[in-house]
């Protein structure tokens, strides 16, 4: 049977360190530039890779993946420290672009994970308005944190200012965000599907249609995996710790939270699944993630189905 062949490029600001797995030949590398770019997905195209992986980097490897998706490969960002750990695993403890994009392809060799298409550019605009949007909520924090340490008039006044102005600006972005849902009629008809269910206001229904288009085609395990929100065990022999959650979009997981916090207040099912959990004996932080969990399931069936909030037997049914 003819060998699997998987790409891994390490991105770095100006050029492309490329290995092809299992191969014998060696890595190469490229320019980051259009140039390199069009070379190397004509080099690539041939050898039909069915996974093409890069690590994510902060935004260098956007271009990169954005243009080798428009060539037809299929790309896979995959997180660093999942590369770190395999590298470890490896015994590969030396750190060299070459060597990285080596562990890359070994990486997503091993874990097979499935290639998602990428989000049209509608959906990238969208989601680089709810970050900025929460970048401008951090350093209004922050500001208002100073506000309460700093005493000296002037340096108040400063802060007044700065806030003031970051106010207008934060009110900038909503409308921007606000123009960009009730511009698209899908995303129109999603937020109004999303802010049906109790709990689930604009912020929310918005960031989950900016930071997680795979709403609604995946299945509730996956879909909490993808949020963060899957709880994982630590076990050996008879010995059994605590589940924990982590990893996933924390973005989309902090504004799930707020939701839960909200929905176990005001939405008559989860606030009596919540009291379930509290008089079962769980930690309230456990209840509330596992709220936060059953509120994704909720709206991922919502997504799915295209049938609004409408009792709870329809939760029930989730």
């Amino acid at each position: 049977m003819e060998a699997t062949v998987v790409v891994g490029i390490d991105v770095s600001k100006d050029r492309l360190d490329v290995a092809i797995y299992p191969s014998d030949e060696p890595g190469f590398a490229v320019a980051r530039d259009a140039t390199g770019l069009d070379a190397l997905a004509a080099r690539l195209k041939p050898l039909a890779p069915t996974a093409v992986a890069v690590e994510a980097t902060g935004g260098f490897e956007s271009v990169v993946v954005a243009s080798l998706a428009a060539a037809g490969l299929p790309m896979l960002v995959v997180n660093p420290a999942q590369i770190r750990a395999f590298a470890n695993a490896l015994g590969k403890r030396a750190k060299t672009d070459p060597i990285d994009a080596l562990v890359i392809a070994r990486f997503v060799a091993a874990t097979t994970p499935a290639p998602r298409p990428l989000p049209d550019e509608a959906t990238q605009r969208l989601a680089d308005l709810v970050a900025r949007r929460r970048q401008i909520i951090a350093m209004m924090v922050a500001e208002r944190q100073r506000q309460k340490r700093l005493l000296a008039p002037r340096l108040q006044h400063s802060i007044t200012r700065l806030l003031e102005a970051l106010q207008k600006e934060l009110s900038e972005v909503d409308r921007e965000i606000d123009a960009e849902v009730r511009g698209s009629d899908i995303w129109r008809e999603k937020e109004k599907l999303l802010a049906s269910v109790p709990g689930v206001g604009p912020v929310i229904a918005r960031t989950l249609l900016a930071e997680m288009p795979e709403l609604g085609r995946l299945d509730r395990r996956e879909i909490a995996a993808l949020a963060g929100l899957a709880p994982w065990t630590r076990q050996s022999g008879q010995w059994r710790g605590r589940s924990f959650i982590g990893g996933g979009r924390a973005s989309v997981r902090a504004v799930l939270f707020m939701g839960a916090i909200t929905a176990a207040r005001h939405n008559a099912t989860l606030k009596a699944f919540h009291q379930r959990l509290i008089d079962a004996g769980k930690p309230k932080l456990v209840a509330i993630v596992a709220v936060a969990r059953k509120l994704l399931t909720i709206l991922n069936a919502i997504i799915r189905s295209g049938q609004a909030w409408k009792s709870e037997v329809q939760a029930a049914s989730i």
